[in-house]
């Protein structure tokens, strides 16, 4: 079995499993959020008892009260929920190692962005993911007081990281290190301020002395925070799906955008208990972000076929022959890629005519094909492939 074989299995299996896990907690993160701005507290509630709500799901009904608990009143069995978070994060973690620093760091590198080899191009994602929790924690314990102040600065310091990675490695990378140091900030919070606050709670009623309610405001604030993270990081987790964004020149602003304008629509979610016009907010943001997309990544240039001497298929084929093909075949000669990615497969004329259109948006118009430009391909070839499909992908 070949080590590219034992790498794909393992980039399956742990991008299943981060799904899945990712799903479960992600999950339970908005549901928590929703029952505690739908509960209930009634006129002359006892003291401790923060609200209550009944549901309809699976053929029953289900009874959830949030309260305050007294000293010798911890049940049983007490349900956590941690382990959800921890196997999204470290199954995202393994899912870096993979698919972006093994195999030469193949996916890190874009030539036309910055020469680097694979070691200093690795050493830099993870410098940024370490350096930006540290500041991130740092700046929380120094602000907590200040939270607009905060979220200004920790938005502007997050668009400087996209900026820079995205100088540096390539925009694929760009992105994900981007997502893993929003992964790995929610997880910190998770496991350095949120758990632990649970456990003094458990700790004190176990042990009947007081709360210290400065823990229990130091873990809402990060779990705000984590709510705020969500829908950013979910887009960057599918990103790698869409080009036209980490491989557009802009691709840190795009990427800014996308990240500003999921953080307003989960701010809305948020408060449309409190506040009746959130539809209207919501609505505005998601069409000023399309807006923004569609300006941002269209293609700035085209080749059209009055403009273009004629190109034969022959040529082309020979073009994608010396290009795609190392990657895109039935036997791929790529020293990382031993299957055709996405199952592309691009030898026979059939085969580029059905994806004509395709090439010519990923080779010409994102040029993010081929991958960092490993087989070079020109400014020529690019022009000459694009001028074929404008006219008609025929001899």
């Amino acid at each position: 079995m070949s080590f590219a074989h034992v790498r794909e299995l393992l980039d399956l299996i742990i991008r299943w499993v981060h799904l899945i896990a990712g799903i479960m907690w992600i999950g339970n993160s908005l549901l928590f959020n929703w029952l505690d701005r739908n509960l209930e507290r009634p006129e002359g509630s006892p003291e401790g008892f923060e609200g209550r709500i009944w549901m309809v799901h699976s053929g029953g009904f289900y009874d959830v009260v949030k309260k305050q608990l007294e000293p010798g009143q911890l049940p049983e069995h007490l349900h956590w929920f941690k382990w959800q978070n921890f196997t999204t994060w470290a199954s995202g973690i393994f899912l870096l190692i993979v698919v972006y620093y093994l195999g030469g760091a193949a996916l890190m590198i874009d030539p036309s962005v910055r020469a680097l080899d694979p070691v200093p191009a690795i050493g830099i994602g993870v410098s940024a993911i370490v350096l930006a929790w540290v500041t991130y924690d740092v700046l929380c314990r120094v602000l907590i007081q200040r939270s607009v102040i905060f979220g200004v600065l920790g938005f502007a310091l997050l668009g400087g990281l996209a900026f820079g990675l995205s100088q540096l490695l390539s925009g694929r990378a760009a992105y994900m290190h981007v997502g893993v140091v929003l992964g790995t900030v929610m997880t910190g919070n998770v496991w350095t301020v949120i758990v632990p606050s649970q456990r003094e709670l458990v700790g004190a009623i176990k042990e009947g002395r007081a709360q210290d309610p400065a823990l229990g405001k130091r873990a809402k604030q990060r779990s705000v925070h984590n709510n705020y993270m969500t829908f950013p990081l979910l887009f960057i987790m599918i990103s790698n799906h869409f080009p036209s964004t980490y491989g557009n020149q802009l691709n840190w602003i795009v990427l800014g955008v996308l990240m500003v304008s999921g953080a307003l629509v989960r701010h809305f979610m948020n408060i449309r208990f409190v506040y009746r016009a959130w539809m209207t907010g919501a609505t505005a943001t998601i069409l000023a972000a399309v807006v923004a997309l569609f300006v941002l990544t269209k293609p700035k240039a085209d080749a059209r076929a009055a403009d273009a001497p004629r190109v034969s298929s022959a040529e082309v084929q020979a073009i994608v022959a010396r290009r795609c093909t190392p990657c895109h075949s039935e036997a791929p000669s790529d020293d990382v890629f031993r299957v055709a990615p996405s199952g592309v497969k691009l030898q026979t004329l059939d085969q580029l005519r059905a994806l004509a259109p395709r090439l010519k948006e990923r080779a010409f118009n994102q040029r993010t094909m081929p991958l960092a430009n490993k087989t070079q391909m020109t400014d020529d070839e690019r022009a000459r492939l694009a001028a074929w499909v404008d006219q008609g992908a025929v001899d």
